[in-house]
């Protein structure tokens, strides 16, 4: 099992979605307001912490495909 550090992009997607990533993603770079969330195996873990900050929180669609909804 490979653990991730993710984090969550504080700016909000046009959709109001807030994206979760993984540390490694190749868009990591281009998030400028993002909060770190934690080491977690799998992203849904991730996802959950993130909804702590915002209502509206969505994988990934390039590096936490599985949590991916929108």
């Amino acid at each position: 099992m490979s653990y991730h550090h993710y984090y969550v992009n504080d700016n909000a997607q046009a959709n109001g979605d807030h994206e979760v990533h993984k540390d490694t993603c190749t868009f990591f770079h281009l998030m400028k307001n993002r909060t770190y969330l934690g080491y977690f195996s799998k992203c849904e873990d991730a996802v959950k912490k993130a909804r702590e900050r915002h209502a509206k929180v969505n994988g990934c669609c390039h590096c936490s495909l599985p949590c991916h909804t929108t």
